[in-house]
């Protein structure tokens, strides 16, 4: 009797497809680098992972302009929701897996945590992106999250024998638990304020008379407090300098753009569907914590000479800049997120694979120095390096210039005006910081020493280690495209910004 009353689920396989693409490519990978073989582990595995990534994008490609459930159960919803803006995020996150891993190709992390086990937990971390992305039921956004952040705590410490390396996967790990269950509680929360764990149902309590409920609220407040620490905003984004710095570089570029896009995609969907009849009360106090974001984290920035913990904290300024595209909950506000995280991959992408090209052509790591004097000796690098430091100050002619005005436009629609202004100030501040690097680069000559002593203690002889001697040709390669990028979009940006209006248009917002 309890058998018969049970009804699986309608799954659409067409739809599902993106998602079977990442966890099918990662038993594959997983199962590849068991072979033995050097060229496998060394060559085959990460190929088979770009394959995973970009077979992903084309069947997401195949499935647009599509709006339809997943995983639909009788008298529910469905766990997941396939449309433009789902697409999107999968696109983001594909395209940054495929940039990460040809950072990774010749790094030192997969060579130490095995090949197959670093790239599958890429992808598997790729798949809890998606359907963090994609969620439309309380339960399968934990998952999701879930799905996301266990994979990245591993591949933070992946770098073994490396002290910082396994301190930022324990610190990563800590802070990042306390994240998710604070999460969880919120989204327990709202499930007893409602009633209901579909977004519909949480929806439709909240227009039915929920939505000052105090269980409603504080479930709405922590669940902005959990996925706060996941985006890196202040006050919850203490752990973001030192888990940056700690993680190997691949890794860092990974986690800095796909979780952030992971994170706001699922924001979204939460805020601007299930919780939009609450919009009056969530909204100031997403507006207020964007304008503390920006100020701490371009303030955070200004006495950094590590280049990887200046990019943490321009992500913390950068992930207010993105809140001001959530406080609307409009298709406006939706567009100029999805744009600004799409630019925001380019961006990124650029100056970490400069990074990582310094960390093995010079002795200095990620200081500052190993960047001077570039200008006139790399400038293959130097030039992708100042085009990200220009955009993600907001020059003109950038693609970050683009995007900051698109969600300064969608502050002011939404009657946010002096959160706009403050975006403005925040971007003027960063100029400090970001210009420091370009002036290094252009102005300064070559920093010469023999021996330096690294982050924990030991000394680094410059070409001791005939691996990391050089720079890559595909760090090279990723440094290039993602600085064209920029350039391109931000002298014509209106397919992005097709596309992410596309995005904004699946939430049904006016």
């Amino acid at each position: 009797m309890l058998l018969a009353a049970i009804s699986k689920p309608t799954i659409d396989w067409a739809g599902v497809s993106p998602l079977l693409a990442l966890l099918g490519g990662s038993i594959v990978v997983l199962l590849a680098g068991l072979l033995r073989g050097r060229f496998i582990r060394e060559q085959l595995v990460p190929f088979l992972t770009i394959v995973a990534f970009g077979a992903t994008i084309g069947l997401g490609i195949w499935q647009w302009d599509e709006a339809k459930d997943l995983f639909v159960a009788k008298g529910s919803q469905g766990a997941l929701r396939l449309d433009d803006l789902t697409l999107m995020i999968t696109f983001i996150v594909c395209a940054t897996g495929i940039g990460a891993v040809l950072l990774s190709w010749r790094a030192l992390a997969p060579r130490e945590a095995a090949h197959g086990e670093y790239f599958a937990l890429m992808l598997t971390s790729a798949a809890g992106m998606v359907i963090l992305a994609a969620a439309q039921n309380l339960v399968s956004v934990f998952l999701g999250l879930e799905l996301l952040s266990v994979p990245l705590y591993v591949l933070c410490a992946t770098e073994m024998r490396r002290e910082r390396s396994l301190e930022s996967g324990l610190k990563y790990l800590i802070i990042g638990s306390v994240g998710s269950a604070t999460f969880l509680y919120g989204l327990a929360f709202i499930y007893g304020g409602t009633g209901g764990t579909d977004f519909r149902d949480v929806a439709d309590a909240i227009s039915g008379g929920a939505a000052h409920d105090s269980l409603l609220l504080t479930g709405i407040a922590l669940t902005l407090v959990g996925l706060a620490f996941k985006a890196s905003i202040a006050p919850f984004h203490q752990w973001t300098p030192d888990v940056y710095e700690g993680a190997p570089t691949p890794v860092t570029a990974w986690m800095a753009v796909a979780t952030k896009a992971a994170a706001f995609g699922a924001a979204l969907r939460i805020f601007d569907v299930a919780l939009i009849d609450a919009h009056a009360d969530w909204a100031p106090m997403i507006a207020a914590l964007a304008a503390i974001t920006i100020i701490v984290g371009n303030v955070g920035a200004l006495s950094q000479s590590s280049l990887k913990r200046l990019l943490a904290w321009s992500s913390v300024a950068q992930a207010g800049y993105l809140l001001a595209g959530l406080v609307g909950a409009s298709k406006l506000g939706v567009q100029a997120t999805v744009f600004y995280l799409s630019v925001y991959l380019f961006m990124n992408l650029a100056a970490f694979a400069v990074i990582v090209a310094r960390e093995r052509e010079a002795p200095y790591g990620d200081d500052i120095r190993s960047v001077a004097g570039i200008g006139v000796s790399r400038p293959l690098l130097a030039w992708p390096m100042t085009l990200a430091m220009l955009s993600l100050a907001g020059m003109p002619a950038t693609a970050g210039f683009i995007g900051k005005f698109t969600l300064i436009d969608a502050a002011a629609d939404a009657g946010y005006t002096w959160l706009g202004i403050v975006i403005v100030i925040g971007s003027m501040i960063s100029l400090a910081y970001y210009l420091k690097v370009v002036a290094a680069m252009w102005m300064r000559p070559a920093s010469a020493a023999s021996e330096i002593t690294t982050a924990d203690g030991s000394p680094r002889l410059a070409g001791a280690d005939p691996v990391t001697e050089r720079a890559d040709w595909e760090v090279t390669l990723v440094a290039v495209l993602a600085g064209a990028a920029i350039v391109v979009f931000g002298v014509i940006p209106s397919p992005l910004l097709n596309l992410a209006g596309d995005a904004g248009r699946a939430l049904g917002l006016l």
